[in-house]
């Protein structure tokens, strides 16, 4: 397990500016990063360490609880097609309301609404994103973008340069 956790860690570091040659990371995807993956990065930022095991407890204990108020509020949700994705692999994906990335992945470092940019987001995959309709964009660390239907995630694109 600290195996894993540790290779986890490194394989984020590497994402995350170490892996600095080739071309720069790009995809249209239907799952995005995992709420664990975002923690252990912040955790790692923070304080140069990865979390301890009772951190860890700590965290799943409260990201468990967080999503088990938001299904006993939004009974609907309980049987949509992403809820394992959601309560069990903690991994956003499209289909998933504005609330659920926000209890997974926190806050976004920013929010688009202007088309022209959002299309600047979008990149090589504009095309297919527009017709989704879309009307929001999130951005978050990694390069991360979710694109929004209103209140549903319709998309999900990364583009990570590497210098």
């Amino acid at each position: 397990m600290k195996a894993r956790l540790l290779t986890l860690a490194v394989a984020l570091l590497l994402i995350a500016g170490c892996a600095k040659w080739g071309p720069p990371l790009e995809q249209r995807t239907t799952h995005g990063p995992t709420a664990r993956q975002f923690w252990m990065l912040q955790m790692i930022q923070a304080n140069g360490r990865e979390p301890r095991m009772d951190e860890r407890r700590h965290w799943e204990d409260q990201m468990d609880l967080r999503i088990a108020q938001y299904l006993h509020t939004h009974p609907e949700q309980a049987n949509a097609l992403h809820v394992v994705a959601f309560r069990f692999e903690k991994q956003v994906v499209t289909g998933m309301d504005k609330e659920q990335v926000l209890i997974l992945l926190g806050r976004p470092v920013g929010v688009v609404t202007d088309g022209p940019e959002m299309e600047k987001l979008g990149r090589k995959y504009w095309r297919l994103i527009q017709t989704g309709n879309v009307t929001e964009a999130w951005v978050f660390e990694l390069g991360w973008r979710f694109f929004f239907a209103g209140n549903t995630l319709v998309d999900i694109t990364q583009y990570l340069e590497r210098d």
